[in-house]
């Protein structure tokens, strides 16, 4: 049909406001709530593939120089990511978020949530799987 616009698609929210509301009282059991009903915001290596909405990306971990630790940064908002973390991000499911620890669970040495603030928390990653089997 001539002249007749198509809605422009829908961009996902790129936030979890269960997640942000648990991280701002410090409520656990919230928290894990919030992780097993509701997308995590993670940064990404490589953003996925635009035609393939199963490929979500390379999920970005924090590798401390001194250490070698290696650390999980998760997000209740994109809008809390700091910028000198890569630019892209993505919304995990509680599926893809306890696949991705169980997978890398013994190279995971600590996860931390919004880690700069207006609400960071950091867990143990078997915290955070317990959570999400829960």
């Amino acid at each position: 049909m001539a002249g007749k616009k198509r809605p422009a698609p829908r961009v996902p929210d790129f936030r979890n406001p269960q997640l942000a509301d648990a991280l701002q009282t410090q409520d656990i059991a919230a928290l894990a709530f919030a992780l097993r009903h509701g997308p995590t915001v993670v940064p990404l290596m490589r953003p996925g593939a635009k035609d393939d909405p199963r490929d979500v990306g390379e999920i970005w971990t924090y590798r401390d120089p001194n250490t070698g630790d290696v650390a999980l940064l998760l997000f209740s908002d994109a809008a809390n990511k700091p910028e000198a973390l890569p630019a892209h991000v993505a919304l995990q499911s509680p599926a893809g978020l306890r696949a991705f620890l169980g997978a890398h669970e013994a190279e995971i040495t600590t996860v931390f949530f919004d880690i700069a603030g207006p609400h960071p928390m950091q867990a143990a990653p078997a915290d955070v799987i317990a959570a999400l089997d829960a």
